[in-house]
């Protein structure tokens, strides 16, 4: 009996301990129009690297054009996520809240990125003045006059006060500019291509900041909040690394002044290429010499491509993707164990590594190691 109890009480603490405390989620409530709209900060955080986020979230609703206007779901993923890198500086993780962009609306962000009319074209198409918003240059009659603002993306941060209120106290604004302007001479026509260069997009799109943040003091949620405004250069619809944020400028509480601009010294290259042979080469020349390691267990395979992220100059993650095709699990096991000893090998451990392995039927294994970790975790796919 006495055992039976003690098994009891052991079952009763392990359900205690899988079941999920909700009570350690803490509510508040949004200090905005609705006063009586409750959030909740999930009171799991990831690691420091992150912002909690107030749930349920609430989408911007802007959000539905980044599709339309970002080249490719790489440019997509490093514009949302480098941004909140960028927010890092100025509004710290342990003590704002992420909330999406609610406040420039989607009529205002298709307008931002339509041409200027000239008068003779508000004329013919029946614009006002007051409706004539577009950010982009005027159409000189050339097709390839490029349009420079690609797209905006906003982000609020939030501080909870001792009323358990979460109040606005910072917005994050991301101006993608394209690299690349891509046109048609005719409708449904060939695709045509302006590049353009680095110096010219950075003085656009550092008037466009200006003219942005007057725009963003006229709504009445953001006339008293500090503003940063953060320029982006996406690539080309056909590279297989983002582009990245190059600077950023703050305006304090209320100002409609930028302050200087500071640069963000972010940058992606492929593994291999001609540029990180020419400009990171030892960093290349690991990556090779992993390369070739992983064609001796399939020596007529050469698929393997790494995306490099770099800061301030330094290494500080690689991404490496192997596509190959497997005749067994356990082979796939196998490959996986060798890859993970590669890592250790080739590539020093204050960089993050991860290594996806896939097939044509899917994932097969992934291999992660953190900096500063010694062993890799490897996950193989059922």
């Amino acid at each position: 009996m006495k055992k039976m109890r003690m098994l009891s009480l052991a079952l009763i603490l392990l359900l205690a301990g899988c079941a999920p405390n909700f009570n350690k989620q803490e509510e508040i409530i949004q200090d905005n129009e609705d006063a009586d709209e409750k959030a909740i900060i999930p009171n799991y955080k990831i690691s420091d690297q992150y912002y909690q986020t107030l749930l349920p979230f609430k989408p911007s609703e802007s959000r539905g054009l980044v599709v339309n206007n970002i080249n490719s779901n790489y440019n997509l993923t490093e514009f949302e996520t480098g941004l909140m890198r960028v927010a890092q500086n100025t509004f710290s993780t342990d003590k704002y809240l992420f909330q999406d962009g609610q406040y420039v609306k989607s009529d205002q962000v298709r307008s931002w990125l339509n041409r200027k009319l000239s008068p003779q074209q508000m004329e013919e198409q029946g614009v006002k003045e007051e409706d004539n918003l577009g950010l982009n240059p005027l159409d000189s009659g050339k097709e390839e006059t490029p349009k420079y603002l690609a797209h905006i993306l906003e982000h609020n941060y939030l501080v909870k006060n001792e009323d358990g209120q979460a109040k606005l106290s910072g917005v994050v604004v991301g101006l993608a500019l394209n690299s690349v302007y891509y046109y048609q001479k005719v409708e449904f026509g060939a695709w045509y291509e302006t590049k353009i260069g680095h110096a010219e997009l950075e003085k656009e799109g550092k008037k466009l900041a200006e003219e942005v943040l007057n725009r963003l003091r006229k709504i009445d949620e953001l006339k008293d909040v500090p503003i940063t405004i953060a320029l982006f250069e996406q690539q080309s619809k056909t590279s297989v690394v983002p582009g990245t944020f190059f600077a950023y400028a703050n305006a304090a509480k209320g100002s409609a002044n930028l302050g200087g601009w500071e640069k963000v010294d972010e940058k992606y290259i492929q593994f291999p290429s001609s540029e990180a042979m020419e400009n990171n080469r030892d960093d290349a020349t690991s990556f090779l010499n992993f390369k070739q390691d992983v064609e001796t267990f399939f020596p007529n395979f050469n698929g393997v491509i790494g995306k490099a992220f770099y800061a301030r100059g330094q290494l500080q993650e690689l991404n490496i993707n192997i596509p190959i095709q497997f005749y067994g699990k356990a082979e796939g096991v196998g490959f996986a164990q060798y890859v993970a000893g590669l890592v250790i090998k080739h590539f020093p451990n204050y960089i993050s590594v991860q290594v996806s392995v896939s097939s044509v039927y899917g994932p097969e294994a992934l291999i992660v190691r953190k900096a500063d970790q010694n062993e890799p975790f490897v996950h193989i796919y059922q």
